[in-house]
């Protein structure tokens, strides 16, 4: 069996996909292996680690606001702790004075904390600025470190290439006398920035690059959001990580791939410190490294995203276009659907790009299960039902949510004129076309049956209200059921419809191109909506199902005179229809008939299903499963009610529904009617299919 981390993502429009290479792999969330970060855990304790020993960190800068790629790092480090019940530290890494401010660490505290994890410590690299200034003493009485006096442009051309070793400067050999007083003076701000830095001694010649005499201390004459002015030479990165973890006795220090040339310098400042105190400080930490999180259709570099800000292409760190965790929050994505999204990804050992689709599935199914259902118009068309009582108002009870039985049930007022959607109806319409149009009728949600009578139109054409009669015997059957608002009873609101901020699935990846050229003009559209009166009391941060829209929260914005409403996602994937992705991971999807729906060509293949000899079986299964990825719940609920005779549409159904339920659907009672029935039926095929499931 292979690592969670051998296993090949890869997640394609319109619903998020997880390709894995083998069906061996397949496997039952209680019999799922470990991953690799896991497997090495376990190794370690197999071979004497005492679990009361394991110890981890998270440690952001705090130069900006954390990112949705930031939740990887968060998830592995503390759903760890989670695990093996083991402290988490949260160490900001506060070294650089010119871009750290006291705003970007308590937004980070309070990002981490919305997703709903604990950190042992809290705790800062400046806090062992002396510990850290100690050592480094020690280094150069032991002739490990020098103070090297040229510009930095010298020094980088001494360092050589990957291809060509470096050569010594002309510092390197200084007397330990004459580098403890220049590094006492760097200290005592005598020195102007840039005029000396602290390098470690270890090899010029070295193969590794990072291992050139790499640089420990600079001078910066400026203010920390903690120590004040206390120091004016800061530790770099590389001096400060793995000492940090040394002192705080991490026994496993997890970072991202693009430290993993870094290991080895890790090692080596390590081994040097040990022995100054191995034994109040016995642990010596491990660093090991995954795949960073890349998520399409966005950027995640702070300084990148900093420009957003500044440019006022957002409206701050936390507009709700941002991949910032504010931005999502903000926008009304829950943490139990972001922990949902890290732990689906999960732990690699390659990088890759994950389809922002996945995100938005998350979403999706986290809010289906608990956001009530609401009425609301947002492209409103006047409907008047004529036979309906002036001046008549009746109270409808609603379901507020079918997924949820404890939800109960809400009034809404219905009357004589009432708001649909403009697309809610056409004047003229084929027999395809299953919403309101003249002669034919649709069932109001909650309400009654309404058929189309006639229009009127103004000076240019232009429909201004249908008229409708109703009919109170809701036993009738209609294809088409259609969301609405009572005129009289609703409430304005705005409604903030975001779209994704970048045209471009891989924004910074274009070499001959700027970022910010991929900008979505349209990526913020304003609609003057309007919402059941239920809503009124809505309070910021509410969710809500808007029926047959999307899903919406209350904004921040939201005062007590205006409501307004973030679109979070829609109930599809709207993209799906944009954008032709190419596959990747070399796992080919062929999709025939690509003009139509999924759900209709997996109907058409069922039909003759059984009349085909086993091998073109085989071939029709597996075209229907590749299919089932582009099918909704709502669109094959209907199937399930397929005549008992139509064997082959009923076995395509079952196949779809598997795919639907291995891709996170939870199972409901029509599922489990549905699933009941197959077994009890007399076709061999149909029954191996529900028992599979």
């Amino acid at each position: 069996m292979k690592n969670a981390s051998d296993v090949t993502f890869s997640v394609k429009l319109p619903n998020f996909v997880l390709h894995i290479l083998n069906k061996e792999y397949l496997m039952s969330e209680e019999a799922k292996s470990l991953n690799f970060i896991e497997h090495i855990i376990e190794e370690d304790l197999a071979n004497g680690l005492k679990k009361e020993a394991l110890r981890f960190r998270f440690p952001p800068e705090p130069n900006g606001y954390l990112h949705i790629g930031h939740t990887k790092a968060i998830g592995i480090s503390f759903g760890l702790g989670e695990r093996y019940n083991a402290p988490v530290n949260l160490r900001f890494d506060d070294t650089n004075p010119a871009k750290e401010e006291q705003e970007y660490v308590d937004a980070i505290k309070a990002d981490i904390s919305w997703l709903g994890y604990k950190w042992a410590n809290e705790v800062y690299s400046s806090d062992y600025f002396q510990q850290l200034y100690d050592w480094a003493i020690d280094l150069i009485k032991e002739g490990k470190a020098y103070v090297d006096s040229q510009s930095s442009e010298a020094m980088a051309q001494q360092k050589g290439t990957p291809t060509q070793p470096g050569v010594d400067g002309p510092f390197r050999n200084r007397s330990i006398e004459e580098n403890l007083d220049l590094f006492l003076r760097m200290k005592n701000g005598e020195f102007n920035e840039g005029s000396h830095v602290l390098r470690a001694k270890i090899d010029m010649q070295h193969p590794n690059m990072l291992m050139r005499d790499p640089l420990m201390y600079r001078i910066l004459k400026k203010a920390h959001h903690r120590t004040g002015n206390d120091w004016c030479i800061y530790p770099m990165y590389d001096w400060t990580h793995g000492e940090s973890d040394y002192i705080e006795q991490i026994s496993h220090s997890l970072c991202s791939l693009e430290f993993k040339p870094h290991r080895e310098l890790y090692d080596w400042f390590k081994d040097q410190i040990y022995k100054y105190q191995p034994e109040s400080l016995p642990m010596l930490p491990k660093q090991r490294e995954f795949a960073r999180l890349n998520l399409s259709y966005t950027i995640m570099s702070k300084r990148k995203l900093l420009k957003l800000v500044e440019e006022k292409i957002v409206s701050g760190w936390d507009d709700p276009r941002m991949p910032t965790i504010s931005g999502l929050r903000r926008r009304g994505y829950t943490p139990n659907s972001i922990r949902k999204f890290v732990e689906t990804v999960g732990v690699a050992k390659r990088d890759n790009v994950i389809d922002v689709a996945l995100l938005e599935f998350c979403i999706r199914e986290d809010l289906n299960k608990t956001a009530p259902r609401v009425m609301a118009v947002l492209d409103p068309i006047k409907v008047v039902i004529t036979n309906y009582p002036e001046g008549k108002v009746e109270w409808l009870e609603a379901e507020n949510n079918q997924e949820d039985d404890a939800a109960g049930f809400r009034k809404v007022p219905f009357s004589r004129e009432i708001y649909i959607e403009k697309d809610d109806f056409k004047e003229e319409a084929n027999n395809k076309y299953f919403r309101l149009t003249l002669g034919k009728e649709v069932r109001l949600k909650n309400a009654y049956i309404i058929k189309g009578e006639g229009v009127v139109k103004d000076e240019k054409g232009n429909i201004t209200e249908i008229h409708c009669t109703y009919t109170e015997d809701t036993t009738i059957k209609v294809k088409g059921t259609l969301h609405w608002v009572s005129i009289a009873h609703a409430i304005k609101a705005e409604v903030r419809e975001y779209d994704r901020l970048f045209l471009d699935e891989a924004p910074d990846a274009h070499q001959d191109k700027n970022f910010m050229e991929f900008i979505n003009p349209n990526s913020l559209k304003l609609v003057e909506a309007f919402i059941e009166p239920s809503l009124a009391e809505a309070q910021v941060g509410d969710r809500f199902q808007f029926q047959r829209l999307g899903y919406f929260n209350v904004d921040n914005d939201t005062t007590s005179e205006t409501l307004i409403f973030n679109k979070i996602v829609g109930l599809k994937d709207s993209w799906a229809k944009q954008v032709a992705k190419p596959q990747q991971n070399n796992v080919v999807t062929e999709r025939s008939r690509s003009e139509r729906k999924a759900i209709d060509v997996i109907q058409q293949l069922g039909k003759k299903y059984t009349n085909l000899p086993e091998a073109k079986q085989e071939k029709i299964k597996a075209e229907i499963l590749e299919l089932a990825k582009n099918v909704s719940y709502e669109e094959l609920e209907p199937l399930f009610n397929t005549a008992a005779k139509k064997v082959g549409t009923r076995i395509a159904a079952m196949l779809t529904l598997n795919v639907l339920l291995k891709n996170g659907q939870d199972k409901n009672e029509a599922i489990s009617d549905f699933i009941e029935k197959a077994l009890e039926d007399s076709n061999d095929i149909l029954v191996a299919e529900a028992k599979a499931i």
